[in-house]
């Protein structure tokens, strides 16, 4: 069946058709975003140990709104981060923050989603939305998301074995004075706490 517009006088198609018709323009909007995607993002680099180097600059934002420059807005004081590439990291650094809890390991931390790729820049918003609804009002400013300055992170620290968390501990110089990227262990945390102990004694 087919109804003629009023205005235009053009012929519109059946509802059938039109539904065809939207499937295969979300079809190949899915497969340009999937293109784009992988273009973007697919970089991965090898695992690295940056001990002794300097954090690169970069800038991120809070969940709380504020523009975070990592490492200069931590300077003359010792810094925790815990850099997950992936989504699928939250479950590594949720065991990590709940280590140093336990573990009452006395240092300021932040953790920093990183997602290098011009592609995830332009859903920023919608996916720090997402994040502000699974995280307490009271733990945004603790999390700072790096999306256009993410390449450097990821060059530095390596982004393989995206699963597991970057955990990085920086001087008040901003050097990397411990760092661990082979998912969460309660023999590593007691070595973390005695590198943070190590620097506060300075």
């Amino acid at each position: 069946m087919r109804t003629v517009g009023i205005r235009t006088g053009a012929v519109l198609e059946s509802g059938a058709m039109r539904r065809s018709a939207a499937a295969v323009v979300v079809l190949t909007a899915v497969a340009a975003f999937a293109v784009l995607a992988s273009s973007g993002c697919a970089t991965r680099y090898e695992p690295r140990d940056p001990l002794g180097e300097r954090f690169p600059s970069v800038t991120g934002e809070a969940l709380s709104g504020e523009a975070v420059r990592v490492p200069e807005d931590f300077a003359g004081r010792p810094l925790l981060l815990l850099i997950g590439f992936d989504q699928d990291a939250q479950f590594d650094v949720d065991r990590w923050l709940l280590g140093l809890l336990q573990g009452q390991v006395d240092v300021a931390v932040r953790e920093l989603p990183t997602i290098p790729g011009f592609v995830p820049r332009l859903f920023s918003g919608t996916i720090d939305a997402g994040m502000r609804a699974g995280i307490p009002s009271e733990d945004w400013g603790a999390v700072v998301t790096v999306y256009g300055d993410g390449d450097r992170i990821a060059r530095f620290t390596g982004s393989e074995r995206d699963n597991n968390t970057r955990v990085v501990l920086l001087d008040g110089d901003g050097k990397v004075a411990f760092f661990h990227d082979r998912g969460y262990s309660a023999g590593v945390l007691l070595r973390l706490k005695d590198a943070v102990e190590a620097l506060q004694a300075r």
